[in-house]
């Protein structure tokens, strides 16, 4: 069954599509100022730099799906840019530490995620003609989601060395304690 989508919906996708655009580009400024104050570890430089280069291919990617959507120039939400706006303020500041910074970026990349699994998800109900214009798309969310996911171990480090100046323990031994540690809240919380 073919679907028609009506300007009000097609609007509505494209400024969600300017959307996650908006916040692509602010993971990619991110990135951009945060790389440099982690340059003397080369581990985590080369993870940022890594996102860096797939965050700058798929703003390319989302910048294609816009264009092919057929939805103009769409302009991110007037709340978006306030956000990006904010975010800069307090990632170009000295106000947060650095794993306070990370942090928020892992936070941006959620949204990034769930903002593409959005669109992902108003395709499927609306016509194959705008699935097939949003498909590009999955390739985007799965890279962001593979980067959020990354970055929970970023933030390991950079918080514990900010806590006890020191490298968090990575072997299995310590992997195995977290995982127990887990389970026994999961279970403690069931019997509560």
């Amino acid at each position: 069954m073919v679907v028609a989508l009506d300007d009000t919906k097609r609007s509505a996708i494209a400024t969600e599509l300017a959307d996650l655009k908006a916040i692509q580009e602010l993971l990619i400024a991110n990135e951009q100022k945060v790389l440099p104050v982690v340059s003397n570890d080369e581990e985590i430089s080369q993870r940022l730099n890594d996102f860096l280069k797939d965050d700058q291919k798929n703003l390319k990617v989302i910048e294609e799906v816009i264009s092919k959507f057929g939805g103009g120039s769409p302009q991110p939400r007037d709340t978006i840019r306030q956000y990006v706006e904010q975010v800069n303020r307090l990632i170009d500041g000295n106000e947060l530490t650095l794993y306070q910074k990370v942090s928020a970026h892992e936070r941006i990349k959620h949204q990034a995620v769930m903002t593409g699994l959005i669109i992902h998800k108003a395709s499927q109900v609306v016509g194959d003609d705008v699935k097939e214009a949003i498909g590009p798309l999955n390739q985007v969310n799965f890279e962001n989601r593979a980067h959020q996911e990354q970055l929970k171990g970023v933030l390991e480090v950079l918080g514990t060395r900010e806590l006890t100046g020191k490298d968090p323990d990575q072997g299995v031994w310590a992997r195995t304690q977290d995982a127990v540690a887990a389970l026994r809240g999961v279970f403690e919380g069931l019997t509560k």
